[in-house]
């Protein structure tokens, strides 16, 4: 897997640098949201112990990360780069951000 990393890399030095700084523009995002919300605002109030209760996890995820793409759409339709609370870019990084806490939920890690 490195060789394939190396190669695009050095073909794509500013492409590949750019998604290593949004990545880490992620997680420093993602750390502060939940120092602010806690693990139970993905929980649901729950332990995440049964499948029962990831899915219930899951479900609350699929319904936030809804809320972003249909705020993305918005502004991409309306052609503005922010509403008066979020920037496009910040509803993006919140979306993948949504994707990755759904593979934590999913992999049985959240809150641990």
């Amino acid at each position: 897997m490195d060789s394939v990393v190396e190669k695009m890399e050095t073909k794509y030095p500013e492409m590949t640098s750019e998604f290593k700084r949004i990545q880490q523009q992620q997680y420093e995002l993602f750390c502060s949201k939940q120092s602010d919300y806690g693990s139970g605002n993905i929980s649901v109030g729950t332990q995440l112990e049964t499948e029962e209760e990831r899915k219930l996890s899951l479900t609350g995820i699929w319904f936030r990360l809804n809320d972003k793409i249909q705020r993305i759409k918005n502004l991409l339709l309306v052609n503005k780069s922010h509403t008066n609370n979020e920037s496009v870019e910040d509803s993006f990084i919140d979306a993948s951000n949504y994707g990755i806490m759904a593979l934590i939920v999913k992999s049985g890690k959240w809150g641990k």
